[in-house]
């Protein structure tokens, strides 16, 4: 007698895999903490005050479920961003918001679209679902708009990702080459246009939203300049009818109260969003010093981390890292060729910053030899 559940033939196929370590259990493995916590692009500066102190006042009615609709924040959101509420859905992360999207319109067999080494977490929602991936590759360390948009149109994509800035390079594009984009989306396509990182990015990245699109949906979070990536709380804008359909299968109580709270007083507290904004800013200014320093280069980046190039191959870099994370700084890297020649150390505090700049000449030391 067979024992145990009887899993779908696509679980079945399916490897158990995570697409990203953390740092935890890097940190267990290793039996020790580690000196500075860059590699995850957490914002190490913190919530607002005033996130934490309403956190700290919802804590006492945690009992309660938290509200199925996130009505306060998706209001709030509507105000700010100047479209209704009902171009508004809030959800666990980006991350969760991403599930959602795929098992609404990717079935077995169905192809998506996105850049060879973009973030693989949208991947992994992809093939948990059945989907079939199709990639083309970056061009000059920036995902490749048009050639995303010409490989959705041959294979019929039902999506066709892209990140704006990006992760794991940290470049962008400007407003005027993603509305282009967005216009030249095929019929039966959906532009998924990831923007967590578009707080960091210079004036003039993102295209104004025309809430009545539905080419595209874009997705929002409150886990980079926020700094509240533990407490999961993303949204997306979209066409109404679009984010309707999200009823049809999202978890209706995903999300907790705390977080609902945190993040409608952060979205209001715009002098800190401000404040770590100016400290991103100059960490990476710093972290770019210090490549130079050791006879590096820098991207240019509009997030809240810097890719540096490590010189060589992706052998190399591999190197550099697993000896900076011998020396107690936790970093990452991105997973495809040729990307992958780099680093990808997210800003710090000063002291973060210092820990990086003394292990650095010393990993790559050690990397060459």
């Amino acid at each position: 007698m067979t024992q145990g559940p009887r899993y779908t033939a696509l679980v079945d196929r399916l490897p158990a895999s995570v697409p990203f370590v953390g740092p935890e259990t890097a940190e267990r493995e290793r039996g020790r903490p580690f000196k500075a916590r860059i590699g995850a692009n957490e914002s190490v500066f913190g919530p607002s005050p005033k996130a934490i102190e309403a956190m700290a006042r919802e804590a006492s009615e945690t009992w309660k479920y938290g509200d199925s609709l996130s009505y306060d924040l998706r209001m709030a959101l509507a105000d700010r961003l100047g479209v209704g509420a009902g171009n508004i859905i809030v959800g666990e992360g980006i991350d969760g918001l991403l599930g959602y999207l795929v098992r609404l319109v990717v079935g077995e067999g169905d192809k998506v679209v996105t850049s060879f080494g973009a973030y693989p977490t949208f991947n992994y929602h992809v093939t948990g679902f059945g989907g079939e991936l199709v990639t083309v590759p970056y061009r000059d360390d920036h995902e490749d708009p048009e050639a995303l948009i010409a490989k959705a149109a041959e294979v019929g994509a039902k999506l066709v990702y892209i990140a704006n800035p990006d992760n794991p390079m940290g470049t962008w594009h400007d407003a005027a080459t993603i509305q282009r984009m967005i216009d030249a989306v095929p019929d039966g396509t959906l532009l998924v246009l990831d923007e967590a990182y578009l707080e960091f990015a210079p004036e003039g990245t993102a295209p104004a939203i025309d809430p009545d699109d539905a080419r595209v949906i874009r997705m929002r979070t409150f886990s980079k300049a926020y700094g509240m990536a533990g407490a999961r709380v993303g949204y997306a804008i979209g066409a109404e009818p679009l984010i309707t359909a999200f009823n049809k299968i999202r978890n209706h109580f995903g999300m907790a109260r705390i977080s609902q709270a945190g993040a409608l007083a952060a979205l209001h507290d715009d002098a800190w969003l401000a404040q770590v904004q100016g400290k991103v800013s100059a960490a990476r200014d710093r972290l770019a010093e210090i490549a130079r320093e050791n006879g590096l280069t820098s991207l240019p980046s509009a997030t809240n981390f810097v890719a540096i190039d490590c010189g060589a191959d992706g052998d190399f870099a591999r190197r550099v890292l697993a000896e900076l994370v011998a020396r107690d700084i936790f970093v990452r890297m991105p997973f495809a060729a040729p990307e992958d020649r780099c680093i990808r150390v997210s800003v710090g505090h000063p002291e973060d910053m210092d820990a990086f700049a003394e292990a650095l000449p010393q990993a790559l030391a050690a990397a060459r030899a």
